[in-house]
């Protein structure tokens, strides 16, 4: 139903209507007294996705009101729940006085809702950030920016294609994002949640230079070192809009815009981040991924820090050696442990002081606040010991707020009620005031029990009973049966169901001067409250300074604490090309798995630029090839790393290709997936990339993968000559090293026992000899009759290959094909052996025939 006709409504639906007609597009929580309705079709959508009753009362216009609502008290479980459904809601709140207003209570949209503005507590998962997004484009690339409202942070950044704009937001995973409605987009802007198109012209560059500078106070923005980015310009200014308007209130803590360089950080593309699992697993288990492992933060905010540090490996040796360092100085000062226990102690800062500048803060946001300050000193002391330039900048950055935390002691309660409204916040001694209006309140406890008794006494009536309700106000209460003895200045207020209440002129004076005293008790603590977040409002950039520098604490002391638990080391950066791990592990597998896990090394340089990779399916070729990427990755956000040693040169991205997968919303194949994204990776990786491929060409027939696979090697080791580890069951590709320099190869072996396959998931030089594929089959489980068949087939098909050597797909013409179960050709020690008579043999010639073999091994 629409506003047609509106004349004909009632004036409260006239009221709606006109709310409605601003803000069409949103849920309209409407308040009511104690509860928030939504009318006609907001209401069929929220009873639907909340699984409320839909009712229909009254009538308006003729026709009944559909008509769904929620307790006031209730509304910020229903609020998330509409929030983590994509829904955006504005309240519209009461904003006269029922109880002085003639008519209508006037009512007006005060905020409005969306995932990606929300700033309450119950509405956030409190360890990831809440990313608002939008994103502009022409011709020539995509301007970005984001804004977390949580914390203040608004960033920008440009990307020059769609590829590298997936990864972005891969990175950022924002919960709404705003959009041009007349651009066309790739699908992994479409696919977001939250989505929002605009108009084109809120992305208009120059429009959003002018908001930007005005909502600053500067002339320009190269302070910022934004002035040339006239995509993100527009997608900042459009961002801005859109916060003003949601939001109806200003936005002290955002102080200023920060850009993000790609040139500053290792690119991983989305497919690479999904692969290397860094902070999502397929089973939704967080202790399967990077994140799982490494976050042992003890506050939301330094859980937040890491995600982001993880979420972009920095390529500036200088920022990750002074992260090393600290690390360092927290294990050797012995001061970690008890750093993180005064931490354990400080809760959100970052967020409450959100909620401080957009004066939604609640009565236990401050007492937290204020119990987080009062520890700073201690903070300091715990950290004497720890000698790191880091680290002096951060206390540096902490500041002193011995001040702000006594004011807010002497201020507030120390468990101050949930709401404000109802009082009870202020802390008596801090206002001369508030303590007189209290003291007049709480004495008339004593009044009423005095006046109760002397009616009992003055009536003759024991039953007579004194009581109070927000209705009727004070009364006296006599039962049916003695109500004829009530004395005749008694006056009756309300008739009951087996009592009579009245009230006297002692009472009604008694009653206007409390309630008074109550209302204006209210009201002086309201003002006080008020002037408590004014008093914050003054001191917000230096307090948001000092709750960063928790942040960043606690994300060091959590990767101290692990270094240390885990037995990591300080990785090395170098400036010279190359990677040396010694005895690395995988840090994920090697905690989640009951056995000891086997280490093994990593030797890349400038003559060893590609590793192909054989040996048997679960022998650990996936899983060796992850844990030098993690090592990598690790050591790029300042972490110390699962390795004996490791030695890094510069790196600028990291590929992978690992694992199959369709993507049948775009009509891809596994085999098409494979192919874009190998295709990526040629086009982009350089001579400091890091690649991983594994088992190119096995989507299609084994001609056309095998071709594929062998082009795709050469092409990393000859043109892109990126740091390459590269595994694969084509034993053909084990020829690389003949044809082109700084290729090598290495294996991970297994050994058979009798009918026992043992994998030793250790790498070794040169290639595998064996796939052990039938037998991997057997241990998943297959049929001993499929295997036979198998084994069978298998026989029938070398035969066939040995007589027909032309047909082989090998590499060289007469070349018969390694089968992927081939048998082992026998090497020279087998041979010698099978030629050894021992029953022909002396013992010397025994003897040195032994040593013969050992000399040949």
């Amino acid at each position: 139903m629409t506003a047609d006709g509106s004349s004909q409504h009632t004036p409260l639906m006239r009221q709606f209507f006109a709310a409605k007609k601003e803000h069409p597009d949103v849920l309209m929580f409407f308040r009511m007294g104690d509860f928030y309705e939504l009318f006609y079709d907001d209401a069929r959508k929220a009873a639907r996705l909340l699984d409320i009753t839909l009712t229909q009362r009254g009538a308006s216009a003729g026709a009944p009101i559909p008509m769904a609502g929620v307790p006031y008290h209730a509304a910020e479980g229903y609020l998330a729940r509409l929030v983590k459904l994509g829904e955006s809601v504005a309240i519209c709140e009461q904003i006269g006085d029922p109880a002085q207003s003639k008519g209508l209570v006037e009512r007006k949209v005060v905020r409005i809702v969306t995932p990606g503005t929300v700033t309450d507590e119950a509405l956030l998962e409190e360890r990831r950030d809440n990313l608002l997004l939008a994103i502009a484009a022409d011709g020539a690339g995509y301007g970005l920016a984001w804004i977390d409202l949580t914390t203040g942070r608004f960033l920008l950044s440009e990307v020059a294609d769609a590829e590298a704009l997936t990864a972005e937001l891969a990175r950022l995973q924002p919960v709404e994002t705003l959009i041009a409605e007349d651009a066309v987009w790739p699908k992994a802007v479409t696919a977001l949640p939250g989505l929002r198109k605009r108009a084109p012209w809120h992305f208009d560059a120059e429009t959003g230079r002018r908001e930007l500078c005005r909502f600053f106070a500067t002339r320009d923005l190269s302070g910022f070192g934004a002035d040339a980015l006239s995509r993100a310009i527009g997608a900042a200014g459009c961002l801005l809009g859109y916060v003003e308007e949601t939001q109806k209130s200003a936005l002290p803590h955002l102080t200023g815009l920060a850009v993000e360089s790609a040139g500053e950080t290792i690119a991983l593309d989305a497919a690479t981040r999904r692969n290397l699992e860094l902070d999502v697993h397929a089973s939704g288990n967080r202790d399967f991924t990077l994140l799982g492992v490494i976050d042992a933060t003890v506050t939301p905010m330094g859980g937040r820090n890491l995600h982001r540090w993880l979420n972009r490996p920095l390529r500036d040796h200088d920022t990750l050696n002074r992260r090393f360092q600290a690390i360092a100085a927290l294990i050797d000062s012995g001061c970690l442990e008890s750093l993180r226990d005064e931490l354990r102690g400080i809760g959100d800062l970052e967020r409450i002081l959100a909620r401080v500048a957009l004066r939604s803060a609640r009565p236990r946001d401050l007492s937290t606040l204020r119990d987080g300050l009062a520890r700073t000193p201690v903070l300091r002391e715990r950290m004497a010991a720890a000698d790191s330039p880091l680290i002096e900048s951060l206390l540096e950055r902490l500041g002193e707020h011995a001040d702000t935390a006594l004011h807010l002691q002497s201020a507030t309660v120390d468990q101050p009620p949930a709401l404000q409204r109802e009082g009870g916040v202020i802390r008596e001694g801090f206002d001369a005031e508030l303590d007189e209006l209290r003291a007049l309140a709480t004495n008339a406890d004593q009044f009423l029990i005095d006046f109760e008794e002397r009616e009992k006494a003055a009536s003759g009536i024991p039953t007579l009973k004194v009581g109070y309700n927000r209705v009727h106000g004070y009364y006296i209460e006599i039962s049916k049966a003695q109500s004829a003895r009530a004395p005749t200045h008694y006056t009756r207020r309300q008739t009951i169901k087996g009592a009579e209440r009245y009230i006297t002129e002692e009472l009604k004076a008694f009653e206007d001067k409390v309630l008074s005293a109550r209302e204006r008790s209210l009201m002086r603590e309201r003002a006080l409250y008020e002037s408590l977040l004014d008093y914050l409002g003054e001191r917000l950039a230096e307090l948001k300074s000092a709750a960063g520098a928790m942040a960043e604490l606690d994300s060091l002391a959590s990767l101290a604490e692990r270094a240390h638990a885990l037995d990591w080391s300080r990785p090395q950066l170098s400036a010279d090309s190359g990677i040396h791990i010694e005895r690395g592990r995988h840090p994920v597998v090697e905690q989640v798995r009951d056995e000891p896990f086997e280490p093994n090394d990593l030797e890349l340089d400038e003559t060893r630029r590609m590793l192909i990779v054989t040996g048997p399916n679960m022998g650990g070729k996936s899983t060796y090839m992850r844990q030098n990427a993690l090592i990598v990755l690790l050591a790029h956000i300042g972490s110390f790393v699962p390795a004996t040693r490791a030695v890094i040169g510069p790196i600028d991205r990291i590929f992978t290709r690992i694992g199959a997968g369709d993507d049948l919303s775009r009509g891809q194949s596994t085999f098409m997936v494979e192919m874009s994204e190998t295709a990526n990776i040629l086009h982009n990786a350089t001579a400091h990339s890091l690649v991983l491929m594994d088992e190119i060409g096995r989507g299609t027939s084994t001609y056309d993968g095998l071709a594929l696979a062998h082009a795709c090697a050469s092409h990393l080791a000859t043109i892109n000559r990126a740091f390459t580890l590269f595994a694969t069951h084509y034993f053909e590709l084990t020829r690389l090293p003949d044809e082109h320099e700084g290729i090598a190869n290495v294996h991970l072996d297994a050994v058979e026992y009798g009918d026992q396959l043992v994998f030793m998931h250790a790498v070794k030089e040169g290639p595998a000899n064996r796939s052990f594929g039938l037998q991997v089959a057997a241990l998943a489980g297959l049929p001993k009759p499929v295997i036979a068949e198998a084994r069978s087939r298998l026989a029938r098909l070398e035969s066939e290959a040995a007589a027909r050597p032309e047909s082989s797909p090998g590499m060289q013409s007469g070349t018969a094909q390694l089968g992927l179960f081939a048998p082992p050709a026998p090497s020279p020690v087998e041979e010698s052996v099978r030629a050894l008579d021992p029953d022909a043999m002396s013992p010397r010639e025994a003897l040195e025939a032994l040593y013969r073999l050992k000399k040949m091994l």
